[in-house]
C-alpha cells in the first residue's frame, strides 16, 4: 500500500471522529509490573489458547488448508506476535479452540480459551460474564433474503420467518427492531451461519439475520442458481471485540498490541487482507481505528 492511501486513510479517520462526534476516553497504559494469572499461566505453559469460529467468514473461519484464517484470526495472531517480544516468549506456541456461537462465552470463562478470535459483539450483559478487548471492528445486523420474496426493508417482513443463529445478539436486536415497528415475525434459531444461508435457499425461511459483513461474506459462497438481496437496513450497531477473562493484566496487554496495530501501517493491511474488495473503512470504523489508537 502506498503512502498516499495511508495518509488518506489516517486523514479519513480523524475527519470521521470529528464529523461523528464521539468521545474520546481512555486509561492509564503502563505495564503492570507483576503479570496476572493469564499471564503466568501462558508464561508457564509455553502456550496461548485461542478460541475461533469455523464458519463465520471473513472474520473467522476454517480455510482450505484447515488452519484457521480472517480478520479477527489476523488480529489474534499479530497481538501474539507482540506478546512474544513483550514478555520475551520467542517459543510462545498458539493452540487453536474451536468454538460456537452457543458455547463461546462458557469456552472463554472456564479457562478453555484465553483469547476469543471471532464476532462477538462487546454487550453489557456480556460483560457480567467475561471482559472484552478494545473495539476491533463495528457492524451493523442486516437480512439475506430471496429476490423473490420482496423483501426490501425490515418492515417487509410482517407475518414471514426469519432465522438468527444461536446464541448470537441477532435475535433480540431484531425483537426490538420488529417492536420498534409493530411487525409479528417469527424467529427461528439455526445453530450456524451456513445452517441460515441454506434454510433460506430451501425457502424454509423468508430471511436469515446476521451481521451485514457476515452475510456479505455468505453472499461470496453462492454458485449461483438463487438471486438473493441483502437488505439495506441496520436492524442494529454491532461492535466486535476479542473476548476474555476478567484479569486487568492481560486485557492492558491485549490492548496495547491493539493500539501499536492500529498506530500503524499493519492495520490497513489486515483490513486490506479480508475486506479490500469492499473498498475503504466506512466513517464509523475509520473513526473506530483512531479512537483506539490510544498513545502510550
Amino acid at each position: 500500500m502506498s503512502a498516499d492511501r495511508w495518509s488518506t486513510f489516517r486523514r479519513l479517520s480523524r475527519c470521521a471522529l470529528l464529523a461523528l462526534a464521539l468521545p474520546l476516553t481512555g486509561a492509564g497504559t503502563t505495564m503492570a509490573a507483576e503479570p496476572a494469572s493469564t499471564l503466568s499461566r501462558i508464561r508457564d505453559s509455553g502456550v496461548i489458547l485461542l478460541g475461533h469460529r469455523t464458519e463465520s467468514a471473513p472474520f473467522s473461519f476454517v480455510g482450505k488448508d484447515g488452519r484457521p484464517v480472517g480478520y479477527s484470526v489476523e488480529l489474534c495472531e499479530r497481538v501474539v506476535a507482540q506478546l512474544r517480544e513483550a514478555y520475551k516468549l520467542p517459543g510462545l506456541r498458539i493452540q487453536w479452540v474451536p468454538v460456537t456461537s452457543a458455547n463461546r462465552l462458557d469456552a472463554v470463562g472456564s479457562g478453555k480459551v484465553d483469547l476469543e478470535c471471532g464476532t462477538t459483539s462487546a454487550t453489557l450483559s456480556r460483560q457480567e460474564r467475561v471482559d472484552f478487548s478494545n473495539l476491533i471492528f463495528v457492524d451493523g445486523a442486516g437480512l439475506l433474503a430471496r429476490a423473490a420474496r420482496g423483501i426490501k426493508r425490515i418492515s417487509d417482513m410482517a407475518g414471514r420467518r426469519v432465522a438468527v443463529t444461536e446464541g448470537s445478539t441477532t435475535g433480540d436486536v431484531l425483537r426490538q427492531a420488529f417492536k420498534d415497528r409493530s411487525v409479528s415475525a417469527e424467529l427461528v434459531v439455526v445453530r450456524n451461519e451456513l445452517e441460515g444461508l441454506a434454510a433460506v435457499e430451501a425457502g424454509k425461511v423468508d430471511a436469515y439475520a446476521n451481521d451485514r459483513v457476515i452475510l456479505l461474506g455468505l453472499l461470496r459462497k453462492l454458485k449461483g442458481g438463487v438471486d438473493f438481496v441483502l437488505i439495506d437496513e441496520d436492524a442494529s450497531m454491532e461492535p466486535y471485540a476479542l473476548m476474555m477473562r476478567r484479569d486487568p493484566a492481560f486485557r492492558l496487554a491485549v490492548n496495547r498490541a491493539l493500539s501499536r496495530i492500529y498506530r500503524s501501517q499493519a492495520i490497513v493491511e489486515v483490513y486490506d487482507a479480508w475486506f479490500g474488495v469492499l473498498g475503504a473503512p466506512g466513517p464509523l470504523l475509520a473513526a473506530m481505528y483512531y479512537l483506539n489508537s490510544t498513545p502510550e
